[in-house]
């Protein structure tokens, strides 16, 4: 009769496994096609008074013009918030957007200027009560908290209570779980006008 393994060795061996698997798609991930910028959100025609819909543009990915990285954004591998154009862009160590998408701010923008990641939660409720995820703060304004998020449902943020004061950025889904793939402890973030 062959010999059984005991459960805690099955249990290390599929972690195991399903960790190199994680590891392996993270690193195909990164090393994957580099677009210039690839808007998900509105069209880049978008304007810094139009609010942001949830809704992708009707046009076609390859017809959407890229919005360039603005100047003066700093070099090497970043986050770049823009407060004007309520977008940002993930830029790689060779100055290359990797992707750029809008966001919805919150009430309380961070001051233009040079931030790191900080603390990452996975998940959380935010302070209008839905359900977050990929959360990354990289800094304080006046007592708040300011963090890039996305709503688990992938809903974009109901307006804020009167008076309310929220730090949160909040992105679309897809844009939270890219952010939270980039943007890992110590990522420097950029914010500008």
């Amino acid at each position: 009769m062959p010999a059984r393994l005991p459960s805690w060795a099955w249990v290390t061996g599929l972690t195991t496994g399903a960790i190199a698997v994680v590891a392996v798609l993270a690193v195909q991930a990164d090393q994957g096609a580099k677009p210039t910028a690839a808007t998900s959100r509105p069209s880049a025609s978008a304007t810094a008074d139009a609010k942001p819909s949830a809704q992708p543009s009707a046009q076609p990915e390859a017809e959407r013009k890229p919005v360039a990285v603005p100047d003066g954004s700093g070099t090497g591998r970043r986050i770049v918030y823009s407060l004007g154009q309520q977008r940002v862009w993930l830029v790689d160590a060779s100055d290359a957007a990797r992707r750029s998408f809008t966001v919805w701010p919150g009430t309380v923008p961070p001051d233009p200027g040079s931030y790191t990641i900080g603390t990452r939660t996975e998940a959380t409720t935010g302070s209008d009560g839905v359900e977050i995820e990929h959360i990354l703060y990289f800094t304080a304004k006046s007592g708040v908290s300011v963090a890039f998020s996305n709503a688990v449902d992938g809903s974009s943020p109901p307006p804020p209570a009167s008076g309310a004061r929220t730090g949160g950025i909040r992105v679309a889904k897809a844009d939270g779980e890219a952010l939270w793939a980039f943007g890992t402890a110590g990522t420097t973030v950029r914010v500008v006008e």
